[in-house]
């Protein structure tokens, strides 16, 4: 059996070796190392599993915001048919039967996390709301909403959809009284 030939650079490392602090200290650097990989698998596990989470929590997003436009069109049939008086029997079955289907709806979409936002009457909210228009409304605060031109709704803490919103307008300064005009001119240079 021929006999192995060990290069200078080999016995160099073996003599290193048997030096028990730089094992020592090797030994560290090594668990150190280990618990860095464990951690750092651990962490992309956490992240994956709450990316999961929220990829099955949202899903739905898409089809929820489509299925908004039939809630609305429901809404809007039943307004229509409330503003014209009920002739018989079956026009106000069939609007009894679009306000159930409207109902249905809306507690299939809370079933699934879609809540309404309630805008009417509260202040404004950019995070919410979606400002079309300013009116005076000298019965409600400035800044509050006057009137909703369409619901919103969020799905669970996600806005889905603003609520468009005509806002009440804020009060301008009194213009200034012309007897204090004339001295501003005055003193101007």
């Amino acid at each position: 059996m021929p006999q192995r030939m060990h290069s200078i650079e080999d016995e160099a490392v073996a003599t290193e070796a048997v030096d028990p602090a730089t094992l020592l200290a090797e030994n560290q650097s090594l668990r150190d190392r280990l618990m860095r990989a464990l951690a750092d698998a651990e962490n992309t596990r956490r992240r994956a599993e709450r990316s999961l989470d929220e990829m099955r929590q949202y899903a739905i997003a898409g089809f929820a915001r489509e299925m908004l436009a039939v809630v609305d069109n429901l809404r809007r049939a039943i307004e229509a048919a409330e503003r014209t008086p009920v002739k018989s029997v079956e026009d106000a079955a069939l609007l009894e039967g679009v306000r159930s289907t409207e109902r249905m709806m809306m507690q299939v979409l809370e079933r699934f996390g879609v809540r309404k936002i309630d805008a009417l009457g509260a202040p404004f909210n950019p995070e919410l709301h979606e400002a079309v228009t300013e009116i005076d409304y000298p019965e409600r605060e400035p800044g509050t909403i006057a009137e909703v031109l369409e619901d919103g709704y969020t799905l669970h803490d996600r806005l889905l959809r603003p609520a468009r919103v005509a806002v009440v307008k804020r009060q301008s300064q009194a213009p200034p009284r012309d007897s204090e005009e004339p001295r501003r001119r005055n003193q101007q240079p």
